[in-house]
């Protein structure tokens, strides 16, 4: 069903972080705008480009009032303007979006149905499509329908967001705004979209529609491939990180046993994913290896960084 915009708030909001964006932006943005649900509102951070993506921005924002750009006097990071695009947003259900990504033309509106019909869904999202830089269709990723997120036991949901080595592609969901801000959003520190999701997890159940809706990007300049394991990767996530050691699988799994404290849980739902963390340790994770082997990782990559100095 196609709905017009109101005069009051917008029902959804669309954040969109963007740093130098030009070769995959406008692609990102006609399919936003083409969505069959129009009651949305689009909010641009665009992170200190020095490309052209601040002349695409505003003109889309002139042929279009449901857009709104915003131009940070400097780079941030992508942690605080990934944030900064939630604050800004006044919608009752909120969606990031990503500048090289591409939503099918009824993403929102099979979320929305979703969302709207089951409360106890706190994250609807699609079955995600694999595109290379020509937007050409390479693969299909399969991981979420593995996992029980739907589950009506907070702590199976915990357990199978935190022990799969996932690609995160459901965080460009469509989210209960209220539960989203439930959360410690994205944190400061690399791959801090993990316990975002955990703790959505936690909040409520999480949907992903069995039809190929979203389309990812895989393509030379994206954060993995730039990034990788460098320790390099957590200036990315905050400007203000740069030249710093980190303990990245250290901070991971504490931000997971945090999470356990910061969302509503009884007691026992509580207990029952602290014995979840317990589990991870030993579960077989990234590259076949335990938890407990990342983090003996971490303390080495670190030795080696001091050593360097």
């Amino acid at each position: 069903m196609v709905k017009t915009m109101s005069d009051n708030k917008p029902r959804v909001s669309i954040g969109l972080p963007v740093f130098n964006g030009e070769g995959y932006l406008a692609e990102a943005l006609d399919s936003i705008l083409a969505q069959t649900y129009s009651d949305f509102e689009l909010i641009i951070s665009d992170n200190a480009s020095t490309d052209r993506t601040p002349e695409i921005c505003r003109a889309y924002a002139a042929r279009d009032p449901r857009i709104r750009y915003y131009r940070n006097a400097k780079n941030l990071g992508a942690s605080p303007n990934f944030n900064r695009v939630l604050e800004l947003s006044s919608g009752e259900y909120f969606k990031w979006a990503a500048y090289d990504d591409v939503l099918g033309p009824e993403f929102l509106s099979r979320c929305i149905t979703v969302l709207d019909q089951d409360p106890s869904i706190v994250l609807c999202h699609a079955k995600t499509g694999r595109i290379d830089e020509h937007s050409a269709l390479v693969g299909v990723y399969e991981e979420y329908q593995y996992l029980r997120l739907g589950s009506r036991k907070p702590h199976e949901r915990f357990f199978d967001l935190i022990r799969l080595d996932h690609s995160c592609n459901i965080v460009f969901g469509v989210m209960r705004a209220s539960a989203l801000r439930m959360t410690s959003l994205i944190g400061p520190y690399p791959a801090s979209d993990r316990p975002l999701l955990a703790q959505l997890g936690l909040i409520g159940r999480l949907y992903e529609i069995p039809e190929i809706l979203f389309y990812r990007r895989d393509h030379p300049q994206t954060t993995w491939r730039v990034w990788g394991e460098k320790p390099e990767v957590a200036a990315w996530y905050d400007s203000t990180k740069a030249g710093r050691i980190i303990f990245p699988y250290w901070r991971l799994c504490f931000e997971y046993f945090m999470s356990i404290s910061r969302v509503p849980l009884s007691w026992s739902d509580r207990l029952l994913c602290y014995v979840q963390m317990a589990r991870l340790f030993k579960q077989r994770w990234r590259q076949n290896m335990p938890m407990w082997r990342w983090l003996v990782m971490d303390l080495e990559r670190a030795a080696k960084q001091i050593g360097d100095i």
